[in-house]
């Protein structure tokens, strides 16, 4: 992914739109103007990553913890922490999709040979990239991983002008 700057009326950036690559070829344009949410995600990430945050008592892993979804997700199986389905509310809908669901997973851990064992319980972060030909790739992530993939987004971001401190999104 490359984020792209969205410039105001005198040319100075402000915002992202990202532009999905695959083998240093481009296979779409999601997520016009998202910069300011997936800075707070990354907020949000470490948050839950925390030690006293409210995902530790329920995950004791921190690669495990997530933030919760929102509540407009409802009680769906794979919460989406984000989709950008198109670039931009004018563009037909299969020029880009960039989608981050979390996904849980359980694997038996047998205690030598004694068919007693406990469940591990796992969750991960699934990012799918897919462009209008059919193309796409896919990366399966800790919530440690996720995080250090938002920070260098917002790094890239930053060095192509756009910059995210503080989250004061301004409208220009």
């Amino acid at each position: 992914m490359v984020p792209v700057a969205s410039l105001d009326r005198g040319g100075t950036p402000y915002e992202v739109t990202l532009e999905l690559r695959r083998d240093g070829d481009s296979f779409g344009a999601v997520g016009e103007r998202c910069g300011y949410f997936l800075a707070e995600l990354a907020e949000r990430v470490a948050a839950a990553r925390a030690g006293g945050s409210p995902q530790a008592a329920a995950w004791p892993d921190p690669d495990d913890r997530f933030p919760d979804p929102p509540p407009s997700a409802g009680g769906t199986r794979e919460p989406e922490l984000f989709a950008f389905r198109y670039r931009d509310r004018g563009d037909v809908a299969s020029t880009g999709e960039l989608r981050c669901a979390l996904r849980t997973s359980s694997v038996w851990i047998e205690r030598q040979g004694t068919g007693l064992g406990v469940w591990r319980v796992a969750r991960r972060a699934v990012i799918e990239a897919w462009g209008s030909g059919g193309r796409g790739v896919r990366a399966v992530l800790t919530s440690a991983e996720l995080h250090d993939f938002l920070t260098e987004l917002l790094a890239d971001a930053e060095r192509a002008g756009a910059s995210y401190r503080g989250h004061q999104r301004t409208r220009r």
